[in-house]
């Protein structure tokens, strides 16, 4: 299914998209070398539950997951990339951690990404890995416009992925998002340009570049939910949810500053 919203609907998003960076901003300032991925989820879990909104994680049983997820945010350290499910585990310095968090207010949903290193430490690796998702993410943005067809975003980041050394898995992208949080279409994070759906305003799409330092192959972690990379590289994972627009996109889980 592909959602086109209305301009009230539009509206909505922009307060879900400015809910989810505040958490996202807010749970990055209050983790620090000694936190534990619990006290993060219980973190989520109260400012979602007090902004009024609903976890799009619970209560989530896709095909791909031992379901249902059962916590309020992903939390994905060092090789794990996506899906990450909180679990007893205490952060050190120099951890690459990726916090991926999607809630629905007003029935609608946003969804976004962040990668950050815990602590003091800045391991070389894992800063180019962040710095290459964030790139092939902004790379996407400035390719969506009303016009563009999903494989000229897809391209745009999957070239900023490529130059910058590493390899592209194709199983998991990004994807439309509007009243549920996954929805067609599918945006790869390669492709070629002039493929696929054209965008229309009203159209949300979830961007998402993510990368494993050394490989493109997954594993699936016992828990049944979290994504490593198969050879125990770190990783990194960058995601906004965009609206498209008669000017181009407009990025809804951009912090305020």
């Amino acid at each position: 299914m592909i959602e086109i919203l209305s301009p009230t609907d539009v509206q909505r998003a922009r307060d879900t998209g400015a809910l989810v960076a505040h958490i996202l901003r807010t749970l990055r300032s209050r983790t620090t070398v000694g936190t534990n991925l619990l006290d993060i989820d219980r973190q989520a879990q109260r400012m979602i539950t007090e902004a009024g909104a609903q976890s799009c994680y619970v209560d989530y049983e896709p095909s791909f997951g031992r379901g249902p997820f059962g916590h309020y945010i992903c939390t994905s350290v060092n090789d794990a990339v996506l899906h990450g499910l909180p679990h007893d585990y205490t952060l050190a310095d120099g951890d690459l951690l990726s916090l991926d968090l999607a809630v629905s207010l007003g029935g609608v949903v946003a969804d976004s990404a962040i990668s950050f290193i815990v602590g003091d430490a800045r391991p070389a690796e894992s800063v180019a890995l962040i710095d290459a998702t964030e790139r092939a993410l902004q790379a996407g943005i400035a390719a969506a416009r009303p016009g563009a067809r999903v494989g000229d975003l897809s391209y745009a980041i999957g070239s900023v992925l490529t130059e910058a050394g590493y390899t592209v898995n194709t199983e998991f992208g990004g994807h439309g998002v509007g009243s549920t949080m996954h929805q067609d279409p599918h945006v790869s994070n390669t492709g070629r340009p002039g493929r696929g759906y054209t965008l229309r305003p009203g159209l949300l799409l979830a961007l998402e570049p993510w990368v494993m330092a050394d490989t493109a192959t997954l594993v699936t972690d016992a828990d049944g939910w979290t994504l490593r990379s198969a050879t125990g590289c770190r990783t990194a994972h960058s995601e906004h949810t965009i609206a498209i627009t008669d000017d181009g996109a407009e990025i809804l889980t951009l912090p305020k500053q």
